[in-house]
């Protein structure tokens, strides 16, 4: 599979998703310009019992868990194949506001890279 490179957002809230296979695992990055290994998620898929399982490792200091987390959960369950999604995005003197709208625009990445693989395995 092709490697996919997607940017959501503009000025200090924009944030890019890149991926990678191994074998039919799903690698996912979600970061930004001060991009950075802050949160690992991994999720894999229980085909009998038909839901995900995900779990997170967070570095100390960082927020970037909710982000990898929600991103693996989602396309795990969506592809119905093991994510690891690594997650780093920065921001100085962030507000509420920025916060909320990078989670938006992660969530906006993760449905149109599940959209697009969806597509391409058909």
């Amino acid at each position: 599979m092709k490697r996919i490179l997607l940017s959501e957002g503009k000025g200090r809230t924009q944030v890019s998703l890149s991926t990678d296979f191994i074998g039919k695992d799903l690698i996912v990055c979600l970061f930004n310009g001060q991009g950075h290994l802050g949160a690992v998620a991994i999720a894999d898929f229980s085909a009998t019992e038909h839901r995900a399982s995900t779990s997170v490792i967070t570095r100390l200091g960082h927020k970037d868990d909710s982000v990898a987390y929600n991103a693996a959960y989602k396309l795990c369950k969506r592809l119905k194949r093991p994510v690891c999604t690594i997650a780093g995005i920065h921001l100085d003197d962030i507000t509420d506001e920025e916060i909320a709208q990078i989670a938006r625009n992660c969530d906006v990445l993760v449905d149109e890279l599940s959209r697009q693989l969806v597509v391409s395995s058909r």
